[in-house]
């Protein structure tokens, strides 16, 4: 049987071939997914052999793909060609102009610009440091990440500037604003800082190894303060092999052999993908742009997220691919426009960010033509991609986060870190080459998370005897809100500020659209007044608005706590309704 006929067979059938044979002809020594190990911080890592060595291959390999449009935004196309010679100048002036040396940090605050793109390899290409900081914080958050991770360059949209006011000045950060008007005083605009982009464009030299720093992706922390998760140039390029080696897996797990599996993915040729993610996430990072990129794919890019929008793209562009939260695909598949668009181009729809439920899978199906599905699982921590679950194991298993890549290792453990044995519930984790170096400067906070090449995920989960991975609850106090990671500790040391209160309860609360929505119990002192609607402006100005209470509750009692002081969440859900099984 064909691709073609194994992708479009109405029978959710078992896979024809075990993982372990699959397994075997994957990793066979000279082939593309050998693997080798290295020492990554005195541990013995397994790695992908043949995967890029530093960032600065991914604007290499544009010199390969010429012509071919690589960033599309709205009208406005740029070939591989123009993308390399565009970001070698702007390395080049971080280098002459800015003064960019090797473990520098360049924050980068913006929607998803094609000016992003070229920043983040710019500054990743010289050895410098990116920093991609969340663009809907405030402006104290955003100023925060500044602070922060140190950053002597910010380059940032009209939004972002106007947000954070007089800070990058006070901070000394040299600001490049992106798409805007006015300026402070001493910022220079993209056109300004970038300059004549010459024919002959050429990256500067730059000595990189695999293992030396390239990011900073920020991710919060159960105290509410960010941490920066510092990636490694072969952190990240893991995923361009580790995509590739799990499309393969779900496609011979058919039947298929790899040189039938090859033809096939020559004869699609590069993908077309639709990056609705932002590019300040691991996965619209690490896992949508960097493949796209490196394997001389087009990256088509959205001011903002709007399922129709989405549709309209995928026609209009011939997208091939898309990784999304839950949320965005059950926006896309329950849109009344759904059947106004062709999208028989899209052959691949991905979840990530947060677990599908499997009724999404099912509803999927049924709304949209016959295509490779799947989800994958991972944090910032392991750089977005620890195990992937993908075509007939997919639709055989929707509740699982699937089997991990081969370079990969997860482990179950229980309270004593003793590892336990299939079907057991304990702490998720994981070891691999994704595993960051730990964060930055926060050595209490990196011993407490990495251990001997492990790190320890905080979510529970379990293994089945084939190796599928289950995430049953998150052992850390955070809601995912359509993909937002959202620590309640932050939000309610929030709201904690306002005089009135005297204590609250952040938690999630079940919803339709985000899987997941903000609420709030909060208990005002004797005497105080609020109301919900006075909280929501007063949390306005110090949290991003993804974090600010969306279902609210105002009481005068106490909060219920056990006998260790611990306020007692679940009863309070059960309380008002916001568990899952009510619904």
């Amino acid at each position: 049987m064909t691709v073609e006929e194994q992708l479009t067979e109405p029978e959710i059938t078992r896979p024809t071939r075990s993982l372990t044979a699959v397994t075997a002809r994957l990793l066979v020594s000279g082939g593309p997914f050998e693997m080798e190990t290295a020492e990554i911080g005195g541990v013995a890592t397994r790695v992908w052999k043949h995967a890029p060595a530093h960032m600065r291959a991914v604007v290499e390999a544009s010199l390969e793909h010429g012509e071919t449009a690589a960033l599309v935004y709205g009208d406005e196309r740029l070939t591989h060609a123009a993308f390399y010679r565009t970001t070698a100048t702007l390395a080049r002036r971080f280098v002459e102009d800015y003064g960019l040396a090797k473990g520098d940090r360049v924050a980068i605050a913006m929607r998803n610009y094609p000016e992003w793109v070229i920043a983040y390899f710019a500054a990743t290409a010289v050895g410098a440091i990116a920093v991609p900081l969340n663009s809907w914080w405030s402006g104290p958050e955003l100023e925060f990440g500044l602070t922060d991770s140190g950053a002597g360059v910010l380059v940032a949209d009209a939004e972002r500037i106007e947000r954070l006011g007089d800070a990058p000045a006070r901070l000394g950060v040299a600001l490049i604003g992106v798409r805007t008007g006015s300026l402070p005083e001493g910022a220079r605009t993209w056109e300004e800082a970038l300059g004549e982009v010459a024919a002959d464009a050429r990256l500067p030299e730059a000595g990189l190894a695999p293992d030396e720093p390239c990011t900073l992706f920020y991710t919060s922390g159960t105290t509410g303060r960010p941490k920066g998760a510092v990636g490694s140039h072969r952190n990240l390029l893991t995923n361009i092999v580790s995509g590739s080696y799990s499309r393969f897996r779900s496609l011979m797990r058919l039947g298929l052999d790899m040189e039938e599996v090859q033809a096939y993915v020559d004869a699609l040729g590069p993908a077309v993908v639709l990056c609705v993610l932002p590019l300040f996430h691991a996965t619209g990072a690490q896992t949508v742009m960097l493949p796209t990129l490196f394997n001389g794919g087009t990256l088509v890019l959205m001011y903002k997220w709007d399922p129709e929008e989405a549709l309209r793209l995928v026609d209009r562009e011939r997208v091939t691919a898309i990784t999304a939260v839950p949320a965005m695909i059950s926006q896309m598949t329950s849109s009344p426009r759904l059947g106004e668009y062709d999208l028989s181009s899209l052959m691949l729809l991905a979840s990530g960010g947060a677990p599908a439920a499997p009724a999404l899978v099912s509803r999927t199906r049924s709304t949209m033509h016959d295509m490779l599905l799947g989800q994958g699982y991972g944090l910032t921590e392991c750089s977005a991609t620890a195990t992937v679950n993908g075509g007939s194991d997919y639709l055989l298993r929707p509740d699982s986060a699937g089997v991990p890549v081969a370079t990969v290792d997860v482990k179950i453990v229980d309270a004593a870190e003793q590892e336990l044995p299939p079907g057991e519930v304990g702490e998720v984790w994981i070891k691999g080459p994704g595993v960051v170096h730990g964060y930055w400067r926060r050595p209490d906070a990196t011993a407490a998370t990495f251990t001997g090449g492990w790190l320890r995920t905080g979510d529970l989960g379990r293994l089945d005897e084939e190796g599928f991975l289950y995430i049953v609850d998150r052992a850390t106090d955070m809601i995912i809100r359509g993909g937002e990671n959202v620590y309640c500790a932050e939000v309610e040391a929030a709201v904690h500020e306002h005089p009135a209160v005297g204590e609250v309860a952040v938690l999630g609360v079940p919803d339709e659209v985000y899987g997941e929505e903000v609420g709030a119990v909060v208990r005002v002192l004797s005497g105080g007044e609020l109301t919900e609607d006075a909280l929501v402006e007063f949390l306005k100005p110090r949290v991003a608005p993804f974090k600010i209470p969306s279902r609210i509750r105002i009481v005068a009692d106490e909060l219920p706590r056990n006998a260790a002081g611990k306020l007692l969440k679940k009863q309070l859900k059960q309380e008002y309704g916001w568990s899952a099984e009510q619904g």
